[in-house]
C-alpha cells in the first residue's frame, strides 16, 4: 500500500494550529532539588513545558518532593513515573506508584502520564475525582518497531476509550518509511476526533516526527536541554529544535526539503538552507533524511508537501532512475544529487555536484596565479585524476572531461573505474596503484569518496609521498574540513580546495530551485564560515 502523507490545515476549534505545538523538555536527576535546577534551565532554553520522569530520582519522598517540584516550576509540568516494563527505571509496586501520580494529580499537576496498560487501575484508583486543570495523557509505547496503519488506528482508539485527555504513542522506526504512519494517523486522528495526539518515533530514522508534528498537527515533542541526555532515542535538542529547523515557524503549509544520505546525521545542509529560509521568510524546513530504500521513500512520501531533496551517498546513482525526468547533464554523469517535486507531482532529477566543484577547482588554480585567468578554463590540458567511481565521481570526471583535462580514474574496484574511463574517453587505475602513479608533475587530484570523513579522521586514499607530484587537491569531504590528504597535501606544498567550497557552489542552484527565489550568496559563504 502507497504511504500518502497528506498536508491537513487545523480547524481553530480544535485549538492545534500552526505556531501551537508545544516543545516538552524531559528532565531526569537524583534528586528534586537538581530537579528545580533543570526546570529553570528549561525554561531559559524556550521549552513550553516540562516533563518530570520521577522514576529517574535517586532519592524520592512523594509527598514532599511532588509538593516542592510543583510549587518551584516556573513552567506547566507533566509528571511520568515510567516502569521497567514499558521503558522506564522504576521497578517498586504498581499501587504505590499510581498512587505518587494520583498525589500529583491532586498538588497541582498540569499533565499525569499513565501507561495505557495501567489506565483501568489509575482510573480505578481516582475514581473521577480529577482536577479540571489536570489533563491525563494515557501513553504506548513500542521499542521494538511501528506497526501498520490500522494497528495504530486501533490502539489510538483504545487509548482514547481509556478516557484520555491526550492521546500518546510512540514507536520506533526500522526504516525512515514508518514514520509515515505515524504522520497519518496524527492527521486523521486530528479531523476525526477532538482528543489531541502526540505521535512520535524514536530511533535516527524517525527524527523527523519529532521536527515536523505541527506540520501534522501533533500536541507536543520533546526536546532536550544538552545533546545525548535522553529521555528516549533519538530526542532532538530544544536548541536544534529552535534554532536549527525554525520550529516555531513550522506549519501546515511549510513545505519539507531534505538531505538523503546514508550516513546523514554529520550533513550541514540543515543549518545552512533552514537559515536562509528563514532569513528569506520562506515557508519551508531541512532535514537529516536517514534512507535506506531511496525509491521505497519517495513512494511514501508521494505528496507535494515533500517539495525537494539533495542526495548524497550512497543514493545519487540509484536516483537517476527513481526521477520521472531527468536532466542531460545529469544522464550524462549517471547520478542525481537533486530531486525537485513537480506541482502535479512528478520528481526532476539533476545534478549541481560537477557545477560546484569545478567552479571551485578552477577558482583554486586561478587563486595560486598558475594560470592566465583570461584563457578559458585553467583545467584545459591537465591531468585530472578522481578518486571514486559514484556519483560524485562520475560529475567530478564528467565536468573536468568538459573543461578540457585529461581524466583518470582511481577505484577500489578496478572495473568500476574501468566502465566510469570507458564511458567519458578516460583512463582508469585501481586504488592500490595510485601511490606509484606520478606520469607527470602538476596534477590535480579530486577525492570523492568518504575515505577521511569523521568519524574516521585519520584515513586518507593516497600516500603522502605520491602527493608531492600534484599542483592542487580537492576533497569532497567536509567533515571535517582539513581531513588528512589536505593537510598532507598542503605540506607537501600543493594548493588545496575543501570540500566545503564544493557544498556552497552546488547549493547554489539547489536553493534556487527549491524555493524559485534568488540564492543569498554571501549568507551562504557566511553560514558555512561559522561552522
Amino acid at each position: 500500500m502507497e504511504l500518502v502523507v497528506p498536508a491537513v490545515k487545523m480547524s481553530s476549534d480544535r485549538g492545534i494550529r500552526s505556531g501551537t505545538t508545544l516543545i516538552c523538555a524531559p528532565l531526569m536527576a537524583d534528586n528534586a532539588e537538581e530537579m528545580v535546577v533543570l526546570m529553570n534551565k528549561a525554561k531559559l532554553c524556550g521549552a513550553d513545558l516540562v516533563e518530570v520522569r520521577l522514576d529517574s530520582l535517586k532519592s524520592f519522598d512523594p509527598p514532599r518532593d511532588v509538593d516542592y517540584l510543583i510549587k518551584q516550576c516556573p513552567l506547566p509540568i507533566l509528571f511520568t513515573y515510567r516502569p521497567r516494563w514499558e521503558g522506564g527505571q522504576y521497578d517498586g509496586d504498581e499501587e504505590s506508584r499510581l498512587q505518587v501520580l494520583q498525589l500529583a494529580m491532586e498538588y497541582g499537576a498540569d499533565y499525569i502520564d499513565v501507561e495505557l496498560k495501567a489506565a483501568d487501575d489509575f482510573n480505578s484508583l481516582i475514581r473521577g475525582k480529577k482536577p479540571e486543570k489536570c489533563k491525563l495523557v494515557v501513553s504506548s509505547h513500542n521499542y521494538q518497531y511501528t506497526p501498520s496503519v490500522e494497528d495504530l488506528g486501533n490502539l489510538v482508539a483504545v487509548i482514547q476509550a481509556s478516557g484520555a485527555d491526550i492521546v500518546k504513542i510512540a514507536t520506533f522506526a526500522l526504516d525512515i518509511t514508518d514514520v509515515a504512519r505515524i504522520f497519518q494517523i496524527t492527521v486523521h486522528s486530528q479531523v476525526s476526533s477532538c482528543v489531541p495526539i502526540i505521535a512520535l518515533v524514536m530511533g535516527e530514522r524517525g527524527l523527523i516526527s519529532r521536527i515536523l508534528c505541527p506540520k501534522f498537527g501533533g500536541y507536543l515533542t520533546f526536546g532536550t536541554l544538552e545533546a545525548g541526555v535522553v529521555s528516549a532515542p533519538g530526542q532532538p535538542t530544544i536548541t536544534d529544535l529552535l534554532n536549527l529547523y525554525n520550529f516555531r515557524q513550522i506549519g501546515p503549509d511549510t513545505k519539507i526539503y531534505g538531505i538523503i544520505g546514508k550516513p546523514v546525521g554529520h550533513s550541514k545542509s540543515p543549518i545552512l538552507y533552514n537559515e536562509a529560509f528563514r532569513s528569506a521568510g520562506f515557508k519551508g524546513v531541512y532535514v537529516h533524511l536517514l534512507v535506506d530504500d531511496l525509491q521505497k521513500f519517495l513512494e511514501s512520501y508521494s505528496s507535494t508537501d515533500f517539495a525537494g531533496f539533495s542526495c548524497t551517498i550512497p543514493h545519487k546513482e540509484s536516483a537517476v532512475k527513481c526521477c520521472d525526468e531527468v536532466d542531460s547533464v545529469a544522464k550524462s554523469i549517471g547520478a542525481v544529487n537533486c530531486i525537485v517535486r513537480r506541482n502535479n507531482g512528478k520528481l526532476f532529477g539533476c545534478n549541481t555536484d560537477y557545477v560546484g566543484a569545478i567552479s571551485a577547482i578552477e577558482d583554486g588554480l586561478r587563486g595560486s596565479h598558475l594560470v592566465d585567468s583570461a584563457a578559458g578554463s585553467p583545467l584545459a590540458g591537465k591531468l585530472f585524476v578522481v578518486i571514486g567511481a559514484g556519483g560524485a565521481g562520475k560529475a567530478l570526471a564528467y565536468g573536468a572531461k568538459e573543461k578540457g583535462a585529461r581524466v583518470v580514474i582511481a577505484n577500489r574496484t578496478y572495473d568500476r573505474a574501468r566502465e566510469l574511463a570507458d564511458t567519458i574517453g578516460g583512463h582508469a587505475l585501481s586504488l592500490s596503484d595510485l601511490n606509484s602513479f606520478c606520469p607527470e608533475d602538476d596534477m590535480v587530484l579530486a577525492n570523492t569518496t568518504s575515505i577521511g570523513m569523521q568519524p574516521k579522521i585519520d584515513e586518507s586514499p593516497i600516500s603522502k609521498e605520491a602527493l608531492k607530484s600534484y599542483k592542487l587537491v580537492f576533497d569532497a569531504v567536509y567533515t571535517p574540513k582539513i581531513t588528512r590528504l589536505l593537510r598532507e597535501a598542503d605540506e607537501c606544498g600543493a594548493k588545496i580546495v575543501t570540500g566545503v567550497e564544493m557544498f556552497i557552489g552546488q547549493a547554489y542552484e539547489q536553493y534556487e530551485r527549491f524555493t524559485g527565489l534568488p540564492v543569498p550568496k554571501e549568507l551562504f559563504k557566511h553560514i558555512m564560515a561559522t561552522y
